[in-house]
């Protein structure tokens, strides 16, 4: 089996440490193992891409000595291919509209009786508020969530993790999923698809097998790999690296513009300076 990878950027601001050292690694896993890796635009959310943030990002990329195999992938040319998957998993009756804002779950997790608030992957846990909605039952404005009790069957996968964090072998279970995730989102209001519904499904489009990203988002790795298995999809093998943090210890963000890339190669940094403050 080829070993196909990919890093999968979002045009909303600039590349920082931390990005580069997921770059780096991937695609210096990738030429290791004789593999491929792509490149992605992550510009699901077109209110906040922006092309001249993309046009910088592959210039950073290519400064940094990365190359990828075959065009550039954007998910602003797949909605449809996005929404015809959902259409599809529509029709096995595990999908409603929920027209919940944050501030209605917010209050439905913290009613007395619902005890202590629980937290996943994508913030509060869901409490199922709209499940009793039809899907024909959507409305402008709706968001579309998967029904956990539905799509749950006796069989449920399991995903590889070689990350140092992690590694070994992860089931996905009802009970993880339930009470750790909630019933995950699949489109957001204006939005084609939601986070995990597009990337299992980019992923399986380009045939990625070894996904590699940060560690933070270890249990989003749950959510996919159950969305590979309801959808049909092949699975893939993940590894979580370490966090490139600053010197307060928090990770990197992309208003630590302190630590873009750009700002480096403008004072004068080379690819190989970037590689060795990223620990490669």
């Amino acid at each position: 089996m080829t070993f196909v990878t990919r890093f999968a950027p979002s045009p909303t601001g600039p590349l920082h440490l931390g990005h580069a050292y997921s770059a780096l690694l991937a695609h210096d896993m990738a030429r290791k193992a004789g593999g491929q890796f792509r490149l992605r635009i992550d510009d699901l959310d077109q209110s906040r891409s922006r092309p001249e943030w993309e046009s910088q990002i592959l210039d950073d990329l290519s400064w940094l000595g990365i190359t990828w195999n075959g065009p550039v992938r954007r998910q602003s040319d797949h909605f449809d291919d996005y929404r015809q998957a959902l259409e599809n998993l529509a029709a096995k009756g595990a999908v409603y509209p929920c027209r919940c804002k944050r501030r209605d779950i917010e209050a439905a997790v913290s009613a007395p009786q619902e005890g202590v608030r629980q937290y996943g992957p994508d913030g509060l846990i869901y409490p199922g508020t709209c499940r009793h909605r039809p899907y024909a039952d959507r409305q402008p404005g709706d968001a579309l969530r998967l029904n956990l009790d539905k799509a749950c069957g006796r069989q449920m996968p399991a995903f590889d993790e070689t990350g140092p964090a992690h590694a070994g072998r992860h089931e996905v279970t009802a009970e993880f999923l339930k009470t750790r995730v909630g019933d995950p989102v699949l489109a957001r209001p204006g939005m084609a698809a939601s986070y995990h519904f597009a990337v299992v499904l980019d992923d399986a489009s380009t045939g990625v097998t070894h996904v590699i990203r940060g560690e933070d988002l270890f249990e989003a790795s749950y959510i996919q790999r159950f969305l590979q298995w309801e959808l049909g999809l092949p699975s893939v093998q993940y590894h979580h690296h370490r966090l490139i943090r600053d010197d307060a210890g928090k990770r990197l963000a992309k208003r630590d513009d302190a630590r873009a890339i750009a700002k480096y190669r403008a004072d004068g940094a080379t690819p190989q300076d970037i590689r060795q403050m990223v620990g490669l």
